[in-house]
């Protein structure tokens, strides 16, 4: 019988998750969407019915002996419990407890870009740093902060950039205003270009193809998009120093497109501090996935330390 644990990456708009062995082998994948707009229980139950649905997708020679969930927002590692995120609409919800009861099982639970930066470390463009950051941008802007091989966490905010003020008077989701998150997002780059040209676009990768067309409007937002990024990004770096900065999430596939303005605009913002490597996450968008089979297995391990210690 060989042992696998269910990983899942909770997503402003979709449930990712998987199928994974010790050694980091996806065996199977599953997305379905979060459908947060229906409310906080249809996504509880999305998560659920996910872990199950695996399961049942195992040969009968494999079990699953523990669950990994990430979320996005505001999370308390220590509690299990998702603190907020108006991407998904949670409030001081228990999700690991709740879980663990209704599963069976041991869970490892935590925030999504945090298990991504845990992933890049271990499996990614980050192996060899001990001070890095991984930064996702996606739906949201935030960042998994590494100190030491250490993970910083700050009681559940660490990391939470994409709310820091970029300057510009833009509303963000979360009620604040001129939040990064709501210039250099994916989401928000796809908007803001709509708001300008009136036109309708297929999210930040159109952007990007209309940045390299030479387009005005494309080429401003992105501007926008690129300054909001290295202002959080240099204050991150100010702080820590760290030796490289990872970038992940939708946006990242852009390449040098955003790396190569995003390294000017450090270098100027930084002055005379250590301007860290950029470069490209490697994982993808599995990244938060592997990320919770990590934290799957952490917390596989915990228990059956425990159950030997009883």
């Amino acid at each position: 019988m060989s042992d696998v644990v269910a990983a899942v990456d909770v997503g402003g708009t979709v449930i990712k998750s998987a199928v994974v062995t010790k050694d980091a082998q996806v065996l199977a994948r599953l997305r379905v969407p979060t459908s947060a707009a229906l409310g906080t229980d249809v996504v509880y139950n999305n998560i659920v019915e996910s872990v199950e649905t695996l399961r049942t997708q195992l040969d009968e020679d494999s079990r699953v002996v523990a669950v990994g969930v990430v979320v996005t927002g505001i999370v308390d590692e220590k509690s299990g419990s998702a603190i907020h995120s108006e991407n998904v609409g949670w409030n001081n919800i228990a999700l690991r407890p709740m879980l663990e009861e209704q599963l069976g099982l041991p869970v490892g639970f935590g925030h999504d870009v945090r298990a991504g930066a845990l992933a890049e470390g271990r499996l990614g463009a980050a192996r060899g740093y001990d001070d890095y950051v991984f930064v996702a941008i996606g739906t949201g802007v935030s960042a998994g902060v590494i100190v030491a091989g250490q993970m910083v966490t700050g009681g559940g905010y660490a990391g939470e950039i994409g709310h820091v003020n970029s300057g510009r008077d833009v509303l963000c989701a979360c009620g604040g205003n001129g939040c990064v998150e709501a210039v250099a997002s994916a989401s928000a780059v796809a908007r803001r270009y709509s708001e300008l040209t009136g036109e309708d676009v297929d999210g930040a990768k159109e952007v990007a193809e209309r940045v390299q067309a030479g387009d005005p409007a494309a080429l401003a937002v992105w501007a926008d998009a690129v300054d909001g990024l290295a202002t959080a990004i240099a204050w991150t770096g100010g702080v820590i120093s760290p030796q490289a900065v990872v970038v992940g999430g939708g946006m990242a596939s852009a390449g040098e497109l955003l790396l190569d303005p995003l390294r000017e605009q450090l270098a100027i913002k930084l002055n005379i501090l250590r301007a860290p490597e950029l470069v490209q996450a490697q994982l993808g968008d599995e990244a938060g996935c592997l990320g919770s089979a990590l934290l799957a297995w952490e917390a596989f391990d915990t228990s059956a330390t425990n159950r030997q210690a009883s």
